[in-house]
C-alpha cells in the first residue's frame, strides 16, 4: 500500500498514539512499522488477536509486560564474543523474568477464550538457570556482589583491610600534623588516597603530590609512609577488576549459548506488547472489533473521526458495497464532507492494520489492496504547479493504479478550474473509477452532480446537514439526499432584502429549481421517517418491557406452583410412611396370631400386598399418569375427580383442551393434564346445568372463565370462543377472571368488551365476586 497515504489520511498520527501504548522498545518499534494487511485471512487474524486482548484487558485491567527491553544487540554481541557490562545483563534477566511472569498470567486465565494468544505465550522458554545465574552475581543497581565467586570475595576483603589501613594512617596526620593540612579530611586523587596539605609544609609532610588547588596554595600529596600500602590497595584492585571481568565473561558466553531462544523469546514478547497496544489503544479511542469481508462492503453504526475529541465529534452511520458502491457528498464548505471521507480512509487503515475502530458494536469493513486519496491543497511550489494542476497530477496516478479492490476518496473533485468544465471531468473521472469496479467516495459542491447519482447504476447521493435556523453546519451525514446550496434562506436570515431574493430565483434556471424542490421534498420525508422511527422505537421498547414483566410474573407463578407441589409431596409421603408403619403392625400382629388362629402365611403376604397397592401415589418431577384405560374417559363440568398429583379430590369446572382440564380443589382452580385426573363419579345435578343445543351438539359452559397464567394473544382467542358458547347457552352475565398483574389483560377483556356487539355492559367485580381481578360482561 503506497505511503503517502498514511500522510494524506493522518494515519501516521494514528501510529504515533499506537506506539505510545506500547509497555517496551520491543513493541514500540512494531508500532512504527505497522502496514495494513491486504489479504482477507491476514486481516481477520489480526482482529482476533487484538479482540483477544481487549477482553483481557476489559476483564483483567491490563497485560503484565513490565521489565521487558530490546536485548538483542546485546545478545548479538555475547555471540560474537563480546562481554557484556552488568546492565546489559541485567536486563536480560528482567526479560527472562518477564516472560514467565507473561506465561504465568495467561495460564490462569482459564475461563477466556485466548487461542492465539495462548499459543504465542506456550512457545517462551523460561532460562530460569540464566536469570538465576544472573541474578545472583550482580545486584539490582548493576553492581557484581562479593559472592558471585570466592575469589572475588577474598580480593574484595583484602581491598577493604588495605583501605582501613590507609585511612588509619592518614588519620593520623590529620590529628598530629592538622596546623600542616588546609583541611582535615582525607581524599582522593587518581584513585589513591591523599591529603591537602598546606604549599609551605610541602618538605615537612613529604611523599609524592597528585594535584594541586587552583590557588597552588594547597597540594594533594600522598605521603610516604602511605605509598605502599596505596600501591598494595591498587593491586587488590586491578585483581578485583580482572575477576569481575571473568564473571561478566562467564555471563556472556551463557547468554550466547541460548542466544536462538532469548532472541525467539523478545519476538515473541514484542509482538504480544504490540497486540497489547492496539487493544490499549482501542479502548483509549471507545472502538469496537469490525467484522472483515473482501466483498468492498462498509457498514459503520455511529462512527467517529478518531483523531477528533470524542465528545465533540458529530458521528455518523456510513453504508457503502451493498446497494451502492459510489457515494456523492455535496453540501457547503466547513459542513465536515473532508471529516467524512478522512473518516472512511482512516477507519479502513486502522481495520487492515489489525486496529479496532471508532464506531459501535456490530460494524463490517472492507479488504482494499489499495487506498487512494486526493485530499486538500496539495499545491506543489517546487514543480510550479497550480492547485488544479497538482489535484489532476494526483488523479492521473491514482487512475493508472486503480482497479475493483481499491477504495478512492477525492475531496472536492474538479475544483480549482472553470465550473462548467470542472463538473464534467468530476463526472468523467467518476465514470472511469466506477467502471473499473472501485469503490468510491468523493465530495463536491457542484450543482451538475446533484443528480448524478439518479442517473448512474449503483451510486447514491449524500449530503452533510445544514441548520439554517442556527446558520451552521450539523456535520450530520444524510444518504440518499444530495445537499442543497441553502444560499436563498441564509440571505433571508442575514436580513437581505425579500425583493433582491425574488429577483435573485427569478434567474435560475428551471432544471436548478426543480433540482433544488426535489431535495426539499427529501428532506421533509426524510423528517417523517426520522420522527416515525422514533415513535417505533419507544413503542417497541414498551412491548419488550410489557413482555419482560409478563415472564417475570409467570415465572414467578411458576415458582409458587412448584413450591405448593413439592409441599403437598412432603406432607403427602408423610402420609404415606405412616400407613405403610401401621401396615408393618398388623402384619406383625398377624404373626404372632399365627399359631392362635387358621391363618396362612400366603394370606399374610397377600393382605400385606393389598396394604401396599392401596397407598396413595406421589408425583415427583413429571408425575405418574393415571391408567391409561381411564385416560379415554370423558370427563364433564361437575364431575368429581381424584387429583394424582397433589392426592387431592375436587370438581371438573371445565375442559380446557383434550388432554387438560379446569378443576376446583377446595378454594383453588387449577389446570391439570387428564392423565394426571382420576374420574370418581358424576353428580346427578348436571342434569341441572344450562345446556345449549345447536344442530344437535350439547355445550356446557361455565358461568367464569379463568384465563389467569395465559399469554395475552391466546388470553383473547378464548374470551372470544367463551362469549359466543355462553350467548349459545343463553347466560344473562358471565364473569372473566383475568387477575391483577400489570393490568395488560384487563384491558384487553375490557377493549374486547367494548368492541362486541352483543355486550350490553362490563363491570369490574365486586368485593365478593373478585374485585379488579375480574371484569363481569352483561349480555343484550
Amino acid at each position: 500500500m503506497n505511503k503517502r497515504i498514511f500522510r494524506v489520511l493522518e494515519f501516521d498520527k494514528i501510529i504515533q498514539m499506537l506506539s505510545e501504548q506500547a509497555a517496551s522498545s520491543l513493541g514500540k518499534k512494531r508500532t512504527m512499522q505497522i502496514q495494513p494487511a491486504t489479504e482477507l485471512e491476514a486481516v481477520e487474524r489480526l482482529q482476533a488477536e487484538t479482540d483477544e486482548a481487549a477482553s483481557i484487558i476489559r476483564l483483567r485491567g491490563g497485560i503484565p509486560l513490565g521489565g521487558i527491553h530490546d536485548i538483542g544487540a546485546s545478545v548479538k554481541r555475547a555471540v560474537i564474543g563480546g562481554i557484556l557490562n552488568a546492565n546489559e545483563c541485567l536486563d536480560i534477566a528482567s526479560t527472562i523474568y518477564g516472560g514467565k511472569n507473561l506465561k504465568h498470567f495467561v495460564e490462569e486465565l482459564e475461563d477466556l477464550e485466548l487461542p492465539i494468544i495462548r499459543a504465542l505465550v506456550e512457545q517462551l522458554v523460561s532460562l530460569s538457570d540464566l536469570e538465576r545465574h544472573i541474578k545472583n552475581a550482580i545486584d539490582d543497581h548493576g553492581r557484581v556482589m562479593d559472592g558471585a565467586s570466592d575469589r572475588l570475595r577474598g580480593i574484595r576483603t583484602k581491598i577493604r583491610t588495605n583501605e582501613s589501613r590507609v585511612r588509619e594512617k592518614l588519620e593520623s596526620y590529620t590529628r598530629s600534623k592538622s596546623k600542616m593540612l588546609s583541611d582535615s579530611i582525607i581524599t582522593i586523587r587518581n584513585d589513591r588516597y591523599v591529603l591537602p596539605v598546606k604549599q609551605e609544609y610541602r618538605g615537612a609532610i613529604g611523599g609524592i603530590v597528585h594535584d594541586q588547588s587552583s590557588s597552588g596554595q594547597t597540594l594533594f600529596m600522598e605521603p610516604q609512609a602511605v605509598v605502599d600500602m596505596n600501591n598494595q590497595l591498587q593491586e587488590a584492585r586491578a585483581q578485583e577488576k580482572a575477576e569481575v571481568e571473568r564473571i561478566l565473561k562467564e555471563i556472556s558466553m551463557r547468554v550466547a549459548e541460548d542466544e536462538a531462544i532469548l532472541l525467539a523469546n523478545i519476538e515473541i514478547l514484542g509482538q504480544i506488547d504490540f497486540i497489547a497496544a492496539r487493544a490499549k489503544l482501542g479502548a483509549v479511542m471507545r472502538c469496537s472489533m469490525p467484522k472483515m469481508n473482501d466483498q468492498g462492503i462498509i457498514h459503520l453504526k455511529q462512527a467517529r473521526h478518531p483523531l477528533i475529541d470524542p465528545d465533540e465529534v458529530v458521528a455518523n452511520d456510513i453504508d457503502l458495497g451493498e446497494d451502492y458502491s459510489t457515494i456523492v457528498i455535496t453540501g457547503p464548505n466547513t459542513g465536515g464532507k473532508t471529516v467524512t471521507i478522512k473518516t472512511i480512509g482512516l477507519c479502513t487503515l486502522m481495520a487492515q492494520s489489525g486496529l479496532q475502530v471508532p464506531a459501535l458494536d456490530g460494524g463490517e469493513m472492507a479488504v482494499f489492496t489499495d487506498v487512494f486519496a486526493d485530499i486538500g491543497d496539495e499545491q506543489s511550489i517546487e514543480q510550479s504547479l497550480s492547485t488544479f494542476s497538482s489535484h489532476m497530477v494526483n488523479i492521473v496516478d491514482i487512475l493508472q493504479q486503480v482497479d475493483h479492490q481499491s477504495l478512492v476518496l477525492f475531496d472536492e473533485l474538479g475544483a480549482g478550474t472553470d465550473p462548467q468544465e470542472g463538473a464534467a471531468l468530476a463526472m468523467s473521472i467518476l465514470d472511469e473509477t466506477i467502471k473499473r469496479g472501485a469503490s468510491v467516495v468523493a465530495t463536491t459542491h457542484y450543482p451538475e452532480l446533484k443528480a448524478y447519482g439518479f442517473n448512474r447504476e449503483r451510486v447514491v447521493n449524500a449530503s452533510v446537514e445544514f441548520d439554517v435556523e442556527t446558520l451552521k453546519p450539523t456535520y450530520r451525514l444524510l444518504i440518499g439526499v444530495p445537499g442543497r446550496s441553502n444560499a436563498f434562506e441564509i440571505s433571508r436570515r442575514l436580513g437581505l432584502k425579500e425583493s433582491v431574493i425574488e429577483s435573485a430565483k427569478e434567474l435560475i434556471g428551471t432544471d436548478s429549481k426543480s433540482v433544488e424542490n426535489m431535495i426539499a421534498s427529501l428532506e421533509t420525508s426524510r423528517r417523517q421517517a426520522e420522527q416515525d422511527y422514533e415513535t417505533a422505537r419507544t413503542q417497541l421498547e414498551q412491548a419488550e418491557a410489557l413482555k419482560q414483566d409478563l415472564e417475570k410474573q409467570w415465572q414467578e407463578f411458576d415458582a409458587k406452583r412448584e413450591r405448593l407441589y413439592q409441599k403437598a409431596e412432603e406432607k403427602a409421603a408423610k402420609a404415606v410412611e405412616r400407613a405403610r408403619e401401621e401396615a408393618e403392625e398388623i402384619v406383625s400382629s398377624l404373626r404372632t396370631m399365627k399359631n392362635q388362629a387358621s391363618v396362612k402365611e400366603h394370606e399374610i403376604i397377600e393382605a400385606r400386598k393389598r396394604l401396599e397397592d392401596a397407598s396413595p401415589e406421589l408425583a415427583k418431577k413429571g408425575a405418574k399418569s393415571a391408567p391409561k384405560s381411564k385416560e379415554s374417559q370423558q370427563l364433564m363440568p361437575g364431575d368429581e375427580v381424584l387429583l394424582l398429583t397433589l392426592g387431592q379430590k375436587g370438581t371438573v369446572v371445565e375442559k380446557v383442551s383434550d388432554k387438560e382440564y379446569l378443576l376446583q380443589i377446595g378454594i383453588m382452580k387449577i389446570k391439570a393434564k387428564r392423565k394426571d385426573v382420576e374420574f370418581v363419579k358424576r353428580q346427578d345435578t348436571l342434569k341441572e346445568k344450562p345446556v345449549a343445543t345447536v344442530k344437535g351438539s350439547a355445550y356446557h359452559v361455565s358461568t367464569e372463565l379463568d384465563l389467569r397464567g395465559e399469554r395475552y394473544e391466546d388470553a383473547l382467542r378464548r374470551v372470544e370462543k367463551y362469549v359466543d358458547d355462553a350467548l349459545l347457552a343463553g347466560y344473562p352475565q358471565v364473569s372473566i377472571i383475568h387477575g391483577k398483574g400489570t393490568g395488560a389483560l384487563r384491558t384487553g377483556v375490557q377493549e374486547f368488551a367494548k368492541r362486541h356487539r352483543a355486550v350490553k355492559n362490563h363491570r369490574s367485580g365486586g368485593m365478593s365476586e373478585g374485585g379488579t381481578g375480574v371484569t363481569v360482561l352483561e349480555f343484550q
